[in-house]
């Protein structure tokens, strides 16, 4: 696995303090649509603290927004298969966050929660940094 070289920068550490947050707040949510969202959401702020220490802006030109999880494969070799498993998870987010009760059901968001302390997990040792557990999660 490649670690960033250099310090990292204080956006990481930002992006990373709240994704370590929000898994926490997933912890105690009361629905399975909302644990799955803020689950989810931990995991798109550590994707972006990878970019944050690794991305580069191009050079003079503009490209079109990209998703986070688009972006990610390409500094980020190692975490594609992660990015890609967030990724195909974005419209089941959205779905919980628009109200749709029956768009998450409560093993789903329990796995995701899981999921997104993992990526969080390897996305610090990737940055270099000792990982921190948010705190105890959903069994």
């Amino acid at each position: 696995m490649t670690t960033i070289a250099g310090p990292v920068p204080a956006a990481s550490h930002e992006l990373l303090g709240t994704a370590r947050r929000g898994l926490a707040e997933a912890a105690t949510t009361a629905t399975p649509g909302e644990r799955y969202a803020v689950a989810h959401l931990a995991a798109l702020r550590a994707a972006a603290a990878v970019l944050a220490a690794r991305a580069r802006p191009g050079a003079g030109r503009r490209s079109a927004p990209r998703s986070v999880w688009a972006v990610l494969p390409q500094v980020a070799p190692e975490l594609t298969e992660w990015a890609a498993f967030f990724a195909a998870g974005a419209g089941k987010r959205a779905a919980a966050e628009a109200g749709l009760t029956r768009a998450v059901q409560a093993r789903e968001a329990d796995d995701l929660l899981r999921a997104a302390a993992t990526f969080l997990a390897l996305v610090e040792t990737t940055l270099g940094l000792p990982h921190q557990a948010p705190l105890p999660l959903v069994g």
